[in-house]
């Protein structure tokens, strides 16, 4: 039975998110999943689970550490509450599928644990913008990092923030909040707002002060300015965003939305 957490576990956390990164990760050194991950560890993205940490996730990730030898992952952004934590990063590399193309995408990811190891992860990557700078061969550039994201204060969680976020969810103005950014909006590309939402479900959401994190399924019409021929058609769109609240409204905030997900099962369909 997982014990409770609390705010004072917030450094043991960031000190495994720390080993994460730097020794497994970066380090393509897959052995090093086991002292930080349980053994059925779970990773959602968006439609699909992939679960169990020695077979079906070493196998998903050793396909794209083999796709980017050179794979490297930058932390922008990470948030405990000591309980959970949110970790906004890119990740980037050459590609020796593409005649080693080069490449940076963001990603959200929403963790758990158990006071020990991973449990679990909620994770959009901004695959859609990944595949247009391997066609393209123009790469974003990669963001600055944390200046010490191992060095951040814990927080705890805000009742006020997450029914602020809630609200804001529930509105369908996620695109088009002044402040913040979808995919690599950031780099001035025109993201667009994919769908008008008709619903949205919550897969999971938590907050560290004023700092919310959230996976969500939005559903809506397709808009005709992301996908002319099936405008107007029910699509669903999977998303990883952390947004800040600030004087009881969303300050700034950034969203990845799995739109390669969406153009797929359009195709599909």
């Amino acid at each position: 039975m997982t014990r409770a957490l609390s705010i004072a576990d917030a450094p043991a956390f960031l000190r495994l998110m720390k080993h994460y990164v730097v020794d497994y990760t970066n380090s393509h050194d897959q052995a090093e999943t086991v002292p930080i991950m349980h053994e059925d560890y779970l990773l959602r993205m968006g439609p699909h689970l992939v679960q169990g940490r020695d077979t079906a996730y070493h196998a998903a990730t050793r396909k794209q550490m083999d796709q980017f030898p050179g794979l490297g992952l930058t932390v922008h952004e990470i948030w405990t509450s000591g309980e959970r934590l949110m970790m906004r990063f890119s990740e980037h590399g050459a590609s020796n599928k593409h005649g080693g193309a080069l490449c940076a995408w963001g990603g959200i990811g929403l963790y758990a644990w158990d006071g020990e190891k991973l449990l679990k992860n909620h994770v959009e990557q901004d695959y859609f913008s990944r595949a247009r700078q391997l066609k393209t061969g123009a790469p974003n550039p990669v963001e600055g990092p944390a200046i010490a994201p191992w060095d951040t204060k814990g927080e705890p969680p805000s009742v006020e923030a997450e029914s602020i976020v809630r609200a804001w969810l529930d509105s369908g103005a996620l695109a088009a909040t002044p402040g913040v950014f979808c995919d690599d909006a950031w780099t001035g590309a025109d993201t667009g707002r994919v769908l008008d939402q008709t619903s949205i479900e919550v897969n999971d959401f938590f907050s560290c002060g004023p700092q919310v994190a959230f996976h969500v399924t939005q559903r809506g019409a397709v808009r005709a300015d992301f996908a002319p021929d099936s405008a107007g058609r029910e699509g669903a769109l999977y998303m990883a965003g952390i947004v800040c609240v600030e004087n009881g409204a969303i300050a700034r905030g950034r969203i990845i939305r799995n739109r390669l997900e969406l153009q797929r099962s359009l195709a599909r369909a």
